[in-house]
């Protein structure tokens, strides 16, 4: 599963790749001006590489990591 930006922003990861999600589990988090959104697992998975280092600007729609099967 691709996972993307809800909008542009900073991102900042709260996983590492290799880590096992459950759906809801928080992926990464998404800061603009004073908005902070959570990008979150849609389903449970194994995390992959990340497509931007940490706090690196971000357009909406950009695919910031993909997860796996289990």
């Amino acid at each position: 599963m691709k996972i993307c930006a809800p909008f542009a922003g900073i991102v900042r990861y709260v996983v590492e790749p290799g880590a096992t999600v459950a759906t809801g589990d928080t992926l990464a988090m998404v800061e603009t001006v004073k908005l902070e959104a959570p990008v979150v697992a849609p389903g449970p998975g194994v995390v992959g590489p990340f497509a931007f280092e940490d706090f690196a600007d971000v357009t909406g729609g950009d695919v910031l990591l993909e997860v796996g099967e289990l």
